[in-house]
């Protein structure tokens, strides 16, 4: 039995399948942020989704309810489908939307699989965030793995660190093990985003994603609103920083052992840090009154 509901595709151009999964790969929203983004801006349309039913332990991801026209209506866990036609690029963009699934991972995965293939796309890309030690002020680390030799060189190319997380994993670790199997050719790209704000969209994450994938898939994409609207995030976290002085003797910490990593200097003087805990709730208050800007 099929989960996967999709309308007849045209006929693509080498396309490439982009996945973002809300939740726990999802830090700072860096992944969803920036898929939207490129079905925002590309555009792209909705070609169909997956079914939530088999996937989903409701009592945990729950459907939510709204209001509209006097009416109480249910939405359900998005597992939306979308498809971008080239016209500057040389290749087409299949787009992926959706909350991680709880259950039936590798049934999940070989349905996305299927999909892919009967779409003859060339290439599976996924998109993580992840927290980490890591200032807002300074360039977005960011860090992948692929399935093949060929992809693992060019990402090393690219300036992409290597992952070596070894630890329990999530639904992206299950899709890219079922592409090795499938021989469908898949990597993965992971921004850092700061442990100490809160997880409000982070444009700035998101943007080192999509220059990284822009470079890799030979996109040719124009990310100059999202540029402003990293830009703009940024100035909005510095403006929260100054109003606090324990989230910039944290902050400055963090920027001394960034720029300490590039070099042979010593890290054992390092200042202990302050909780971060601490510091998000300092500034999420700030940052969550709209300040964050829209990617």
């Amino acid at each position: 039995m099929t989960h996967l509901l999709v309308d007849p595709l045209p006929e693509l151009n080498d396309p490439v399948l982009i996945t973002a999964f809300a939740g726990s790969n999802d830090a700072g929203e860096a992944a969803t942020a920036a898929v939207r983004w490129l079905a925002r801006h590309l555009p792209a349309r909705r070609i169909g989704g997956i079914d939530p039913e088999s996937f989903h332990v409701f009592s945990d991801t729950r459907p939510t309810v709204r209001v509209a026209n006097g009416e109480r209506r249910i939405s359900w866990p998005g597992h939306d489908l979308l498809v971008a036609l080239g016209q500057s690029r040389r290749r087409d963009l299949l787009l992926l939307i959706a909350r991680e699934p709880e259950l039936r991972w590798r049934s999940y995965c070989d349905e996305l699989i299927s999909f892919a293939q009967r779409s003859q796309a060339s290439l599976l890309v996924s998109l993580g965030g992840y927290r980490a030690d890591t200032p807002h002020t300074r360039p977005v680390p960011v860090s992948g793995f692929a399935t093949s030799g060929a992809w693992w060189n060019l990402l090393h190319d690219q300036g992409v660190s290597p992952s070596d997380y070894h630890g329990p994993s999530g639904v992206v670790g299950a899709l890219h093990d079922r592409c090795r199997g499938a021989g469908l050719a898949s990597f993965s790209l992971w921004s850092a985003v700061p442990m100490y704000l809160p997880n409000t969209a982070n444009p700035k994450a998101a943007l080192a994603l999509l220059r990284q994938l822009d470079s890799l898939a030979d996109l040719h994409l124009d990310l100059r609103r999202l540029e402003a609207a990293a830009a703009y995030f940024e100035r909005q976290v510095d403006e929260a920083i100054k109003r606090d002085r324990r989230a910039g003797s944290y902050v400055r910490e963090l920027e001394r052992r960034a720029d300490a990593a590039g070099t042979a200097e010593d890290h054992e003087d390092s200042e202990p840090l302050p909780s971060a805990a601490e510091i998000i709730k300092d500034l999420e208050d700030f940052l969550r009154g709209g300040a964050s800007g829209n990617p």
